[in-house]
């Protein structure tokens, strides 16, 4: 596997970004920010479904002065997504653990070295969020919006703040069609040291939303690129946070939970495996300990992979084997083969855990 880009680590509140740290998962809330009661349960929302930073849109200054009761009522880091007012920034930097602005829109430096000034004081770092639909006039006019404009456009506000001896910096180059996005992040990585944020933005509906990040976030990951990542669903929460940690997981930057393999279905199969699958991953989502499992549906596709899997059910016709580490350790009625498998696998998760 490709090694991880080496990058500068910082915090967004207690959360490490970059360096050694996990690859984390972000969401961000779609209700207005002054509405408290709203913001702050859909931010718990996505604490409980296992987010590590939210994004929250500043759009007017009653957003902003809401702030300071959101980040006391809630549990996980706040980044306030700033464009056009820099007086927002200001307001909120009092309050939240990272400000994200999109150099595109806020307007002349001057702004910007005031945003930097707040976030001096507190101590917070500062996302610079390029975005191929806004860039600054002079990039739109020399590269119009491809991936050599954003990344002209990062490069000049890093270089900005690194002159105002600020690097508490973490970068995102996002544009609404996979291409551009990755083209745009492999052009940047080699170029610093600072961590990525990866996502493509205005990704759609869930299937869309899906598809398109896990070809976009998935293929940077293989890369070795990428150290926070958000899946930009449409009008989701829960899914965004849910795809987000399987694309982590898939692309072989994470290892928690299991890895499920099941047969493709086919005329071969001799069992209900979307029954049996479903149920178990439902009786499996508590694990956390990387496992490989394997339910296979015909003796074709079963004995290969239960050979190579931690645990494995190979069905038959009307009965089935449980194996552990390639030998079978039950012989038993269809019926009973998954409770004998999530018996096994939570010994198995357990013995792990104890080690």
């Amino acid at each position: 596997m490709t090694q991880r880009f080496p990058t500068k680590k910082i915090y967004i509140g207690d959360v490490p970004v970059g360096g050694d740290a996990p690859i984390s998962v972000q969401s961000m809330t779609f209700s207005n920010t002054r509405d408290v009661e709203a913001t702050v349960e859909q931010i718990n929302r996505l604490h409980f479904a296992g987010c590590d930073i939210v994004r929250v849109a500043v759009p007017e200054m009653e957003d902003a002065l809401a702030l300071r009761e959101i980040v006391a009522r809630v549990n996980l880091p706040v980044v306030a997504d700033i464009h056009f007012n820099y007086r927002l920034a200001l307001e909120a930097a009092k309050w939240v653990d990272c400000i994200r602005f999109n150099p595109g829109n806020i307007g002349e430096k001057g702004r910007i070295k005031e945003i930097v000034k707040a976030c001096k004081e507190r101590g917070l770092p500062i996302r610079v969020g390029v975005n191929a639909g806004s860039l600054e006039k002079e990039f739109e006019d020399r590269y119009g919006a491809t991936a050599e404009g954003m990344v002209a456009s990062a490069e000049y506000n890093i270089k900005f703040l690194e002159d105002l001896d600020f690097t508490d910096i973490k970068v995102s180059l996002k544009a609404s069609d996979v291409e551009r996005t990755v083209e745009a992040y492999r052009i940047l990585r080699p170029r610093n040291n600072y961590p990525f944020h990866l996502g493509v933005t205005e990704a759609g509906t869930l299937f869309h939303a899906t598809v398109k990040s896990a070809i976009g976030i998935g293929s940077l990951l293989l890369d070795g690129i990428g150290d926070t990542i958000r899946v930009s669903i449409t009008g989701e929460l829960e899914k965004e946070i849910e795809v987000g940690r399987a694309i982590i997981k898939d692309a072989g930057r994470a290892q928690e939970g299991l890895n499920i393999i099941s047969c493709p279905t086919c005329g071969r199969i001799e069992a209900d495996l979307v029954s049996a699958v479903a149920e178990v991953e439902r009786r499996t989502a508590h694990i956390k300990t990387p496992l490989n499992v394997s339910v296979m549906g015909c003796v074709v596709n079963a004995i290969g992979e239960a050979k190579h899997a931690d645990v494995a059910i190979a069905y038959g016709k009307g009965v089935g084997l449980v194996m552990v580490k390639g030998e079978v350790v039950a012989r038993l009625p269809e019926e009973q083969l998954v409770d004998r498998f999530v018996e096994e696998v939570e010994k198995m998760a357990a013995q792990a855990q104890a080690e």
